[in-house]
C-alpha cells in the first residue's frame, strides 16, 4: 500500500505545522466570504460555459467546496496518495523492502512532502481537484483569496468572482470533456512508473516523486523535471506540461474574455495580479522554482498565447477541436507553434 512507502498521515500533520496563519477575520467576515464565494462560483458558470462554448450540463457532478488551508492540505495529500497507490502496487511487486527500511523512509518522505505542502497551501487561491479514485471537485481556498484581495487592494466582490471565472473554466473543461481526467491521470501515473525503473531504488525514488508532486500535480511538470533521466521521459513530461499549459492558458483566456462583462474592475485586478504572480522576495522565488511554480507561470503565458493564436485563425469553435480526443491535444512543440497544431488538426 502507498502509505507503507510515504507516510501520508505524517505529511498532513507536518503541513499543518508549517502552513502560515490565515488573515485575521471576524466570524462574521469569514462566514460572509464563504457565502460570497459560493455565490460567485454559481454566477461564474453560465458566462464561462457560454464564452468557452463548452457544454458541461451532461457531465459528471463536480461540487464546489469552500475550504481553509488545512482542508486543502488534506484533500491534496489524499489525491497524491490515490495517484501514487497504483504505481506503488506495481513497483512493490518487484521489490520487497524490509519493514524497518520502509518505516524510516516513509517518515522521511512524509515529513519532507508535508513541509512543501505547507508552503503551497498558503499560495493556492483555487483548484480543480482531479481526485484520482474519488469525486472531482472545485476547491476555493477562502483565507488565501481574502489575503490576496487585501494585499492587492482590490474590490473583494470583483476579485472573488474573477478568481471563480478561472477555476470554473477548469471545472467546465473536465466536465464537458469526460475522457480528459482519466487521460491526464493515466499519463502522469505512467510517467511516474517509468521514473522509478529500478526496484532497488524504490524507496528513495518514491520519496523524490512525493516531494515533487505538490508542484507537479498543479503544474504538470517543473517539480518532476529533476527526476527525468532519458529523452523519452523528457518528451513525455514536455507533452504532459503542454496539456497543463493548454488548460491553464485556456482558463486565463476565458476569464479575461468574460471579465469585462461581469467584473467592473477587471483591468485593475489583472494588472495587480500579474505583478503578484512574479513572487515577492528571493526566498519566495526560490521556493517557487523548487516546487515548479515558476514553470506554472510560463504555462499561463504559453497556454494563453496558444489559445489566442488558434482562435484568431479558426475561431472558438475551431479551437474547441482540441477537446475531441487525446490525439487532438497539442504537443509541446505545438504549444510553442500554434500554426502547426492548426495545420495538423484542421489541414
Amino acid at each position: 500500500m502507498a502509505q507503507t512507502y510515504v507516510d501520508w498521515a505524517l505529511a498532513k500533520r507536518t503541513a499543518r505545522r508549517f502552513v502560515a496563519d490565515g488573515p485575521s477575520t471576524t466570524p462574521g467576515e469569514a462566514a460572509a466570504a464563504v457565502e460570497d464565494l459560493r455565490g460567485a462560483a454559481m454566477r461564474a458558470h453560465g458566462p464561462v460555459a457560454e464564452t468557452a462554448r463548452m457544454d458541461a450540463s451532461t457531465g459528471a457532478e463536480s461540487p464546489v467546496h469552500i475550504v481553509d488551508r488545512t482542508v486543502w492540505i488534506d484533500v491534496n495529500v489524499d489525491s497524491m496518495d490515490a495517484l501514487l497507490a497504483p504505481v506503488i502496487d506495481v513497483l512493490t511487486a518487484k521489490k520487497k523492502a524490509g519493514p524497518r527500511t520502509r518505516a524510516v523512509g516513509a517518515k522521511v518522505g512524509g515529513a519532507e512532502t508535508g513541509a512543501l505542502m505547507g508552503f503551497v497551501a498558503s499560495k493556492v487561491l483555487g483548484q480543480f481537484d482531479l481526485a484520482p479514485e474519488g469525486q472531482p471537485s472545485l476547491l476555493l481556498v477562502a483565507p488565501n483569496i481574502v489575503a490576496a484581495e487585501r494585499e492587492l487592494h482590490v474590490d473583494p466582490t470583483d476579485f472573488r468572482l474573477w478568481v471563480c471565472l478561472h477555476e470554473e473554466t477548469h471545472r467546465v473543461q473536465f466536465t464537458a470533456v469526460p475522457w480528459l481526467r482519466e487521460h491526464l491521470i493515466g499519463r502522469v501515473r505512467t510517467l511516474i512508473t517509468d521514473l522509478v525503473p529500478d526496484p532497488e531504488a524504490l524507496q528513495q525514488r518514491l520519496q523524490s516523486v512525493a516531494k515533487a508532486l505538490p508542484g507537479a500535480l498543479r503544474d504538470g511538470g517543473g517539480g518532476l523535471t529533476d527526476l527525468v533521466v532519458n529523452p523519452a521521459q523528457r518528451a513525455e513530461l514536455a507533452d504532459i506540461t503542454a496539456i497543463m499549459s493548454l488548460l491553464e492558458g485556456h482558463a486565463d483566456v476565458v476569464m479575461d474574455d468574460v471579465g469585462p462583462q461581469v467584473v467592473p474592475s477587471v483591468d485593475q485586478i489583472r494588472a495587480k495580479f500579474d505583478e503578484r504572480r512574479k513572487g515577492a522576495g528571493s526566498v519566495d522565488r526560490m521556493l517557487r522554482r523548487l516546487l515548479g511554480l515558476e514553470a506554472k507561470m510560463r504555462q499561463y503565458r504559453d497556454g494563453a498565447a496558444f489559445c489566442r493564436a488558434v482562435q484568431e485563425k479558426v475561431g472558438v469553435d475551431g479551437f474547441n477541436a482540441v477537446w475531441t480526443s487525446p490525439q487532438t491535444l497539442p504537443t509541446a512543440a505545438e504549444i510553442e507553434t500554434p500554426a502547426a497544431w492548426v495545420e495538423r488538426v484542421h489541414g
